[in-house]
């Protein structure tokens, strides 16, 4: 889970909200291993989950934090 921590902004989220977002990053990295993505993916990924947080988004049972993470990105789950 500590794999989004150097991306979050301090002083922005607290540590039930890290844990969310660090879950859906993991998530997202799972989904897109072995992909061959370059590392940059990794971090574009992260931002598009503390944008979403960011907006609100914080629903442990959902995906839509893993989803956002995953926009566009190629070799995830419905894209080509």
């Amino acid at each position: 889970m500590g794999s989004i921590l150097p991306f979050v902004p301090r002083v922005v989220f607290d540590d039930a909200d890290n844990r969310v977002m660090g879950e859906a990053f993991d998530a997202a990295c799972e989904e897109v291993r072995d992909t061959g993505q370059p590392p940059l993916v990794r971090e574009i990924m992260a931002k598009r989950i503390i944008d979403a947080a960011r907006a609100g988004e914080r629903d442990v049972n959902s995906n839509r934090l893993r989803d956002a993470a995953l926009s566009g990105v190629k070799g995830s789950r419905g894209q080509t």
